[in-house]
């Protein structure tokens, strides 16, 4: 069987397996319902919710398995926990706990994280700040134990406690500045290479077309003149 999981669980996983819930699965099944799992747990980690991702998946899944939703949605709740030690709202609300405890040294060193994206930005190899702020986020939550959603909140209210600016704003001058130039070279460079593959496509034609005519030509019987 092919687990998506840590392989730091491979226990948990074992026991997932042998759940309940786990043994009404097929292997395949079983695959696919740990993979959701996995999926559900990054969206708490991301955005401290769950529902909206637990349903759409629990449909998809009961769809395509013929399962009735609510027994898809159990399966997975199961089998969630049995992976991870803790309930979905568990997780939730742990990481909502954490965000209210924060120290005031914590939240101020998210300014830190939030110009550091400037770095990011104009060194990067076409790197918009869309993406260099959610890396940050992401960064930044791991170290503090909290959301991607409330470490980017964190950044933007730092960043305007400290330069009395929006983050956003900032963002959109590191991208006219930076990154849409190295977009509009590369778009450029396509351009370019595109030129020339329809220029050497058409010399290509024509000297096909020449071939073709001198063949024709030469294979053209002689006049009676030249047969003598």
């Amino acid at each position: 069987m092919n687990y998506f999981y840590d392989p730091k669980e491979n226990e948990r996983v074992a026991s997932a397996r042998e759940s309940f819930s786990g043994r009404l699965l097929t292997d395949r099944q079983f695959d696919e319902a740990m993979a959701i799992t996995g999926i559900i747990e990054r969206e708490i980690v991301k955005s401290g919710a769950f529902k909206d991702k637990l349903g759409d998946y629990s449909y998809a899944f009961a769809r395509s398995e013929r399962f009735d939703t609510a027994k898809a949605e159990t399966v997975l709740r199961d089998l969630f926990k049995e992976r991870t030690g803790q309930s979905m709202n568990d997780m939730r609300k742990e990481f909502a706990e954490r965000a209210e405890k924060l120290t005031d040294e914590q939240r101020q060193g998210a300014y830190q994280y939030a110009v550091d994206i400037g770095v990011m930005v104009e060194n990067g190899d076409k790197l918009s700040f869309n993406r260099a702020f959610a890396h940050q986020s992401q960064t930044l939550g791991q170290e503090l134990s909290i959301t991607d959603a409330y470490a980017k909140s964190l950044m933007i209210e730092e960043f305007r406690a400290v330069e009395n600016a929006e983050l956003f704003e900032w963002g959109k001058e590191l991208d006219e500045r930076f990154y849409r130039p190295q977009i509009e070279a590369e778009k450029a460079e396509r351009e370019a290479q595109r030129s020339q593959e329809k220029s050497r496509s058409r010399s290509s034609d024509r000297g096909g077309t020449e071939t073709r005519s001198t063949a024709r030509t030469s294979s053209r019987p002689r006049g009676p003149e030249m047969r003598r």
